[in-house]
């Protein structure tokens, strides 16, 4: 196992109901309502596809980018006041750099929202970072977990990615790495590399290291 990356929202943290908050509340202001089944249909996919849809569900006349804005700066200001990290994420982070095993962070949210959940979290406990900014193709596309291994300078079929949705599981799963899965608001199947669990509380860095083939 060469390396171990991570899922932010719903899988290192729990943002997904800052995300409804915050989606809720756009949409107020769009003049149109907003529920779990609407987000639902955006579990793990990018800022635009989120944009279109909120747009297409309002019909409401406003630019992309003003909508984009008020999503941004309400995650910022939402998330900088703390925000609950997922049971065994941590724990699992700080055994797998003790065995001295690199770790990344690969999101699909904006690098402002990534930087907001880790000033409290830290930083520095990832070797490397990948947002949506960094990459051409969010998930479901393999890019961001290709690009993480890339920066790393290892082979994604020695990697294991951690993920919640069935959006990132997709990408890890098209750009070869084993999947460690901790369903949020979608269920995922297990399959042939692909370990899906309740919490990573039920996770250690041996069953990471068995998902690997021989």
């Amino acid at each position: 196992m060469e390396a171990v990356f991570f899922d932010m929202d719903g899988l290192l943290v729990d943002s997904e109901r800052v995300w409804l908050e915050i989606e809720t509340g756009v949409m107020a202001r769009l003049g149109a309502q907003w529920t779990p089944q609407h987000q639902a249909h955006l579990v793990g996919g990018s800022m635009e596809r989120t944009l279109d849809y909120m747009l297409a569900v309002s019909g409401a006349d406003v630019p992309p980018l003003t909508v984009q804005e008020w999503m941004v700066s309400g995650m910022v200001e939402r998330l900088s006041q703390g925000v609950r990290v997922m049971p065994g994420a941590a724990e699992l982070l700080d055994a797998l750099r003790d065995e001295g095993v690199p770790v990344g962070l690969v999101t699909s949210s904006m690098r402002e929202i990534a930087e907001a959940v880790l000033k409290g979290f830290g930083k520095d406990r990832f070797d490397v970072i990948v947002t949506a900014g960094d990459v051409e193709r969010t998930k479901p596309d393999p890019e961001p977990y290709l690009k993480a291994a890339g920066l790393l300078g290892v082979e994604p079929v020695r990697c294991v990615v951690l993920e919640d949705s069935p959006n990132g599981v997709a990408a890890a799963t098209a750009a070869g790495c084993a999947v460690v899965a901790v369903p949020s608001l979608l269920p995922v199947e297990p399959a042939p590399g692909r370990l899906v669990v309740s919490s990573l509380a039920e996770v250690g860095v041996a069953d990471l290291r068995a998902l690997i083939p021989g």
